[in-house]
């Protein structure tokens, strides 16, 4: 008998959708290893297969969203729209010069907190590449890979309002890497980042990404910050965060979904997570509360615009 195209997808009794076609068994090498011994096969086999978090069929974890290339290049295409429609708004309006006279201390504030922003956005969108290079199911890998393109979309409309706000504050921009290296605010979200950049084991590097630094660093630089830039009257930076909010759900989501994949397929999983957690929750910890004090700090002094 000859097998259909997707005969690994029959015995469902309905034909596949677009998801299941795209994302299933796109990886060969979990199964039956690599033809050439090369540095790669043997990094994968190592800090992949050889990882302490094991799945009886990583094909069973399905993405809540079910992403495919088609439907996030669809979704991304909207969201830049969006953004592209804020910056051009601001340009006609001169919103930068209008912050500059009714919130000099915003800017004073933005230069120790959005600029420096740059460089943990690139270490995020740098692990959760390296997150999927390194998973073994391809419905992981496009998750991750997703991911990474939402982190490298958030750091470039950073750039971008802080090239907007150079205009009225020169050298803001510059400042930023002088902080990211030097401010003590920043040295330990600076340490757990390159403390990450450096966990190569799969399942480590995901439980410290999405488990324990991603839903913290989120919180600050989503939500709260977007909350701060309400009170300072800087609806651009506020619109612009919170259109990636939706974004960093879906990433929570799917994370939330391989771990109960995980513990379904290995009971002992659970605690290997924990493990994991448990050193890397209190590094997220101690970074936030380390920033902590620049998001409460009064940050706008308020006069006629």
């Amino acid at each position: 008998m000859i097998q259909r195209t997707y005969w690994h997808l029959e015995g469902r009794h309905r034909m596949p959708n677009d998801y299941e076609i795209a994302s299933s068994r796109l990886h060969w090498w979990p199964q039956l290893g690599f033809s050439v011994a090369t540095p790669v096969a043997a990094w994968q086999e190592r800090h992949a297969l050889g990882s302490p978090l094991r799945c009886d069929d990583w094909e069973r974890f399905h993405d809540p969203a079910e992403r495919t290339y088609a439907s996030y290049v669809a979704l991304a295409r909207d969201r830049e729209a969006f953004a592209d429609g804020l910056f051009d708004s601001a340009l006609d309006s001169g919103d930068a010069r209008r912050l500059a006279r009714a919130a000099p201390a915003w800017l004073e504030t933005l230069a120790r907190v959005l600029s420096p922003l740059r460089f943990p956005l690139h270490a995020l969108q740098m692990v959760a590449a390296y997150l999927g290079s390194l998973a073994p199911s391809g419905r992981i890998t496009l998750a991750a890979a997703f991911q990474a393109a939402d982190e490298m979309r958030r750091l470039q409309h950073v750039a971008q309002r802080l090239r907007m706000l150079e205009e009225v504050a020169p050298g803001i921009a510059r400042r930023g890497r002088e902080s990211w290296q030097h401010d003590p605010a920043w040295q330990p979200l600076r340490e757990a980042m390159e403390r990450l950049l450096t966990t190569y084991d799969f399942g480590e590097c995901f439980a410290a990404l999405q488990l324990s630094i991603k839903p913290a660093f989120d919180e600050l630089f989503v939500r709260r910050l977007s909350a701060r830039a309400l009170e300072a009257r800087d609806d651009v930076l506020a619109r612009l965060l919170l259109s990636h909010e939706e974004a960093c759900r879906w990433h929570a989501a799917w994370s939330e979904a391989l771990v109960r994949t995980l513990i379904d397929s290995k009971r002992e999983n659970e605690a290997v997570l924990q493990r994991w957690t448990g050193t890397w929750r209190p590094r997220a910890e101690a970074a936030i509360a380390a920033l902590a004090p620049a998001f409460a700090a009064p940050a706008v002094t308020r006069s006629a615009p």
